[in-house]
């Protein structure tokens, strides 16, 4: 993995960084997604203080804040998602959820896609689609079988994707036939492969893969601990496509700081579990379910989903221009403000260029942007996630910023 820029934060205003020597940059980065409603919100502010002097934890003890919490989450969620589950951190999350389809199916295996990322504990680490996650810390869970995820501008099917139909969906019934022991009961995605490179599905994926799914009798999960209130322009990124998630996974943005994550799911799915199934000593803590109504109140009244589409056009706009003047731009893809540069040598190849990367972060940090460092299979993505709060003027300085950073990598 690639160094992180130098950067010590001190203290943080909305998009707004200040670093210990007193410099200020701007938040490209979100603190990896979290900050989703900008940093230091005053109304997010006030609603931990208060917290922190009433109570912080009680274990499973039922709090206002907990029934609270629960409710909202279900209140704003697909109507067939009746059930909350609150945890602290995406991979519980993840882990939540494997156990519950695995008890709801039945069956223990579970489908899971290359490229995929969702978590470092031992079950999501083993449901994840890279080694670099998984490198001397096997063995890893068993039952988890895998597929290729649409990486369009790199095929790992050795497809075009004006010309495939959709291959890796009809690999899928290969993936099965050779892979599973016949106990197949789950499959798990991210709405958009965030850590292999912020891959998104191309259109008519998702939709395939539901009917692939329901022909076959398997129950869905989809991970949207990074995609979920707001990122992708809509509260939820399942609200992009006709699809009907089983169990949906959240975390990061939910709180926007204090950790917290979640699991929504169904009455069918939990039915069968007993008390003590799944517990957590800090899952749904006072502290963490006053910090996240209080982020959920301000992406809804503020409408930061809505601010997340119409400046996600800006974005993509922004970036595919900057094509035409920046050779070793190879790909742009995102949803809302979720997006990614992808650096290579040259287009005809695609060789990949994790120098280039590099330096367009060095750059970006000199001239004060914050970006996290390279990510993808080959470390040549640059992974782009202001908070959502952030306005059309700061979203053009800094790519601005980008645009001179390109010009020298």
């Amino acid at each position: 993995m690639s160094e992180q820029q130098p950067l010590v934060w001190d203290h943080a205003e909305d998009v707004w960084i200040t670093d210990v020597d007193g410099n200020v940059f701007l938040d490209f980065c979100a603190g990896v997604l979290v900050a989703n409603i900008g940093h230091s919100h005053p109304r997010y502010v006030a609603a931990v203080a208060r917290q922190v002097e009433k109570l912080c934890n009680c274990y499973d003890f039922p709090t206002a804040e907990r029934a609270a919490l629960a409710r909202k989450l279900v209140e704003i969620s697909a109507p067939h998602l009746g059930r909350a589950f609150i945890l602290t951190t995406g991979s519980e999350a993840v882990e939540a959820a494997m156990k519950m389809v695995r008890r709801a199916s039945g069956r223990p295996e579970i489908l899971a896609f290359g490229g995929a990322f969702h978590g470092r504990t031992y079950g999501a680490m083993s449901l994840g689609g890279n080694v670099g996650v998984r490198a001397g810390f096997g063995p890893v869970v068993p039952g988890i079988l895998r597929a290729p995820f649409p990486y369009c501008y790199r095929c790992p099917l050795g497809q075009r994707s004006d010309t495939c139909d959709l291959a890796c969906i009809d690999h899928l019934d290969y993936v099965v036939k050779t892979q599973s022991c016949g106990e197949l009961g789950a499959v798990i995605t991210e709405p958009y492969q965030g850590g292999a490179g912020s891959i998104i599905p191309p259109p008519g994926w998702f939709e395939r893969l539901e009917e692939w799914r329901r022909r076959n009798g398997l129950l869905l999960v989809l991970d949207e601990v990074q995609s979920s209130f707001g990122r992708t322009g809509t509260m939820f990124a399942y609200e992009h496509w006709p699809i009907r998630p089983d169990a949906v996974t959240l975390g990061k943005g939910l709180a926007s700081g204090v950790p917290c994550s979640a699991v929504l799911t169904t009455d069918e799915i939990v039915a069968d579990l007993n008390p003590g199934d799944l517990s957590s000593t800090s899952g749904g803590n006072p502290l963490s379910a006053a910090a996240a109504l209080a982020s959920i109140g301000i992406i809804l009244s503020e409408d930061l989903a809505d601010n997340a589409r119409k400046l996600g056009a800006v974005m993509d706009a922004g970036f595919r221009a900057m094509m035409d003047r920046a050779p070793r731009l190879g790909d742009v893809r995102g949803m809302g403000l979720a997006y990614a540069l992808e650096m290579v040598e040259d287009r005809e190849t695609k060789a990949p260029s994790p120098a280039a990367a590099m330096r367009v972060v060095e750059e970006s940090f000199r001239r004060g942007l914050a970006l996290i460092a390279p990510i993808g299979f080959h470390g040549n993505v640059i992974r782009i996630a202001p908070p959502l709060t952030i306005d059309e003027g700061a979203l053009k300085m800094g790519l601005d910023i980008i645009e001179e950073a390109l010009a020298v990598a």
